[in-house]
């Protein structure tokens, strides 16, 4: 049974819906958390705190003062992107639908087993690097969709993380490729038997879902008591779209099928009414910010005082990167920016943080909260707060050090990922010689192909 001690630390779990910051040492035994001792910050600052048991029998890591918290979640993640760096892209993309046509529904549509193993890899180390160890993956690759959810579940498992996986199911590939894509979902949520992975219904946005896969999937949903995933009025496009050729809102679209749920993920979810929202939140559904990936594709920002306030909002990243601390600060940024207050903006991140582990229990029940008798899932971030740590002042630190910090060591199940920013247990060198193998493969595909 591995043993660890993980000495002075400031551990901060939520309780009651508050941050309480505590100076401990968290003794972690067979994955779980066994107990908690409180120490002196006085003493560990005066360097007179002295452990009286005797460490031949664990593993000793000093946090050196640093702040524990729970893994973060990134909601709306798309790990086939990593392979699209500097990609020779031909073609105008001056608009959001040209976005998708010249860069991603080519990407998807080049992927193979390799290059998608590729670029799970690098999006796994990637979000250990970031905190990030609950991921839920919105994946497409029309070519090579047969298996790809069961791939990519092998890849994370591989790096002991949790994910809720899907694949974007879409018609724009024709009705034949849409069908693969529901058999897809249909039969890695059937086969799925593991309590580190989920499956949804991975549906890839209004616009190009016709009403025949939207009625399939309410069926699929209904049989396999499931949820949707999907892109929601990301660009203003949609809501023309949905309207010159369905005469209703892309929100009435998928409610008339019963596809919003109290489990239902909505990426973005930019560009709708107030009776879009207020239909949202009355049928319990959670959106999901992506402010990183909206203003790269300037498609627009939500108006954040429109969301009504009991609708889960959720970190995501859409695929631009794993940093979810990156996510949450841009989103205080650009509340202050829309006139929230700072009592206002901190409140609002307060609540995002919040619900993220929330919804994330919806799927996993054992997702933790850093008490005694838990799941020892945890981060330590590289931030020594350089102030007292305190309840009320947490979200201060929180928004202007954790934020902005690196992950130091990251913990699944009482198993270091990360440890001194260095990955355990993992050949990085060759992870990435490969990852640039299959990046070369693609680069070559799109200069042929275009």
């Amino acid at each position: 049974m591995k043993h660890i001690v993980i000495q002075n630390c400031w551990l901060c779990s939520p309780t009651f819906e508050e941050i309480v910051p505590v100076f401990a040492d968290i003794d972690i035994a067979d994955g779980h958390i066994r107990s908690i001792r409180r120490k002196d910050f006085q003493q560990f600052l005066s360097g007179t705190d002295k452990t009286g048991d005797d460490p031949s029998q664990r593993e000793v890591f000093d946090a050196g003062g640093r702040v524990v918290t729970l893994p973060l979640v990134n909601f709306h993640e798309h790990f086939y992107s990593r392979l699209a760096k500097g990609l020779p892209v031909r073609g105008k993309m001056e608009n959001f639908r040209e976005i998708l046509q010249q860069l991603w529904w080519k990407l998807d549509l080049a992927l193979d087993e390799d290059m998608i193993r590729a670029s799970v890899s690098r999006g796994a180390m990637e979000a250990i690097r970031q905190g990030v160890c609950c991921i839920f993956d919105h994946h497409a690759s029309p070519n090579s969709s047969t298996g790809s959810l069961r791939l990519i579940q092998q890849v994370l498992q591989d790096f002991n993380l949790r994910a809720v996986l899907c694949y974007e199911v879409s018609d724009r590939n024709g009705p034949g490729k849409a069908r693969q894509g529901l058999e897809e979902n249909k039969e890695f949520i059937r086969g799925l038997h593991h309590s580190d992975f989920r499956g949804m219904l991975g549906l890839h946005a209004p616009f190009t879902l016709s009403e025949q896969t939207l009625q399939e999937a309410a069926k699929i949903m209904s049989e396999l008591r499931t949820a949707i995933h999907i892109h929601l009025a990301e660009d203003a496009f949609e809501q023309e779209f949905s309207r010159e050729h369905f005469n209703i809102s892309p929100v009435e679209r998928l409610a008339r099928y019963g596809l919003l749920t109290s489990d239902t993920i909505l990426g973005h979810a930019v560009h709708l009414s107030t009776d879009e929202y207020q239909k949202i939140e009355s049928l319990g559904s959670a959106i999901v910010l992506n402010p990183d990936s909206n203003l790269n594709n300037a498609v627009g920002l939500p108006q954040y005082a429109s969301l009504p306030e009991h609708i889960p909002l959720l970190p995501g990243t859409d695929g631009m990167h794993a940093n979810v601390s990156r996510t949450m600060k841009q989103l205080f940024l650009q509340a202050r920016s829309q006139g929230f207050f700072f009592e206002r903006a901190t409140a609002w991140i307060r609540k995002i943080y919040l619900d993220m582990y929330m919804q994330v229990r919806k799927f996993f029940p054992d997702f933790p909260s850093l008490q005694v008798g838990e799941r020892a899932d945890m981060v330590i971030w590289d931030y020594i707060p350089p102030t007292p740590i305190r309840q009320e002042n947490f979200w201060g630190h929180f928004i202007y050090g954790i934020l902005e910090s690196q992950a130091h060591s990251v913990m699944q199940k009482g198993e270091f990922l990360l440890q001194n920013h260095r990955f355990v247990e993992m050949n990085e060198d060759e992870l990435q010689r490969e990852i640039s193998r299959q990046g070369e493969r693609l680069y070559k595909k799109f200069i042929t192909k275009g």
